[in-house]
């Protein structure tokens, strides 16, 4: 199961507010392949499609493809806010590190 954090989803909450999307999930789907393994970005949705799994973590709606769910189990989403900048990030625990050969 993907979890979300206390601190992501009170952020996450905030900007649905900001935005007037109180009605929209967090939507996680793939990005792409890299030499770690799976990409996966996310985005704002309002419409769950057939092939979907609704989660709720810390009172935030998470859609995710069924046929990503299994590789995304054990993640979590949480916000940073550093000298590098601030959003979201997934933390995939279950994803390989990359090597030397890597320049991602």
């Amino acid at each position: 199961m993907v979890m979300i954090t206390e601190l992501a989803a009170e952020e996450l909450k905030n900007l649905l507010e900001q935005e007037n999307k109180q009605d929209h999930a967090l939507r996680i789907y793939m990005a792409g392949i890299g030499c770690s393994g799976t990409k996966y970005g996310m985005s704002l949705d309002d419409t769950k499609n057939e092939e979907d799994v609704e989660l709720t973590s810390n009172g935030v709606r998470i859609l995710i493809a069924s046929s990503i769910q299994e590789s995304l189990d054990g993640a979590e989403i949480d916000f940073i806010d550093d000298e590098a900048g601030k959003g979201f990030i997934i933390k995939d625990l279950n994803a390989p590190q990359c090597g030397s050969c890597c320049s991602c």
